[in-house]
């Protein structure tokens, strides 16, 4: 018998064959070849049809990224700005772990592991975001059995960067000065 695998008895055999089993749904390629052409997830870039905020509302940014992000016009324009400093895989990242923890279907929830895996933790990831080695570790052994909570300490890492160095120079920004005025 494999030790601390869960209630039900099952031999090692067993255990192998389906954690082979998700790891192979892991690494299939999804049918559609269209994720791969647009970039994930897809959100606008400008704040397009949101309505832009008050000064008062605009101004409880500055000592809250989670009321930044919750705005629709705030996460537009946070996200663009970042862009415009080459530095937006943080909020790609923490957008597509939104996106993941609503996956439903465990077929979707493993495709989407691997894209969110491929795109933002591998090593030389297109963009890869930056966090510690352990917390890379905890992340790879979520993905064995993706769960909505598989990126959950990766993700609050990085929220935790955003809230400390990209929101302050989001603050200071031209397009963020304008807005409280």
């Amino acid at each position: 018998m494999c030790k601390g695998l869960g209630a039900l008895p099952q031999s090692c055999l067993e255990r192998a064959k389906e954690i082979k089993t998700k790891l192979g749904t892991l690494l299939q390629k999804p049918d559609a070849t269209i994720d791969f052409i647009i970039p994930y997830p897809d959100k606008p870039e400008k704040p397009v049809k949101t309505q832009k905020p008050s000064p008062e509302e605009a101004l409880q940014w500055r000592d809250s990224l989670e009321k930044l992000l919750q705005n629709s016009y705030g996460l537009a324009s946070f996200k663009s700005f970042l862009k415009s400093e080459f530095s937006e895989e943080n909020i790609e990242f923490w957008i597509a772990c939104e996106d993941y923890k609503k996956t439903k279907s465990p077929i979707k929830m493993a495709e989407k592991a691997k894209k969110i895996y491929e795109e933002f933790i591998r090593t030389e990831a297109p963009k890869e975001v930056n966090i510690d080695h352990f917390t890379k570790g905890v992340t790879m052994k979520n993905l064995v059995e993706p769960s909505p909570s598989s990126f959950d300490m990766a993700q609050k890492r990085i929220h935790a960067l955003m809230e400390k160095d990209s929101l302050p120079r989001f603050i200071r920004s031209e397009f963020y000065q304008e807005l409280i005025k």
